[in-house]
């Protein structure tokens, strides 16, 4: 068991981010963890990240304000305790279209 208390999360750099900030809270390097990782974004309003896709399966959990997820074939909004499935090299773009900032829970495996 390893517990992280967030005053201890280190941000990361998430590539293709823009107006938010990532920390990671699980993880190999954190924690141990050898099969998926976790993160906490925090973006402010008009943040996001750009369309892109990965190789790995993705979930989003919505912990406040509402990040607006949209595919190449559908958008959604998600608000607290919402949570969404984005599949491995499924693109994807985030964007806060609120005034107030959003958080979420990023779950991500490793590929």
């Amino acid at each position: 068991m390893k517990k992280v208390e967030l005053k201890d999360a280190k941000p990361y750099d998430a590539p293709k981010h823009f107006k938010m900030t990532a920390m990671r809270l699980q993880g190999k390097d954190e924690t141990g963890t050898s099969k998926f990782w976790v993160g906490l974004s925090h973006f402010l309003p008009g943040g996001g990240a750009e369309f892109d896709s990965t190789p790995t399966e993705k979930v989003y959990f919505c912990l406040s304000g509402e990040i607006t997820v949209k595919t190449a074939t559908e958008e959604v909004t998600l608000r607290p305790y919402d949570s969404l499935f984005i599949g491995a090299n499924e693109g994807r773009e985030i964007i806060n279209k609120t005034n107030m900032p959003a958080s979420m829970l990023v779950i991500i495996n490793y590929p």
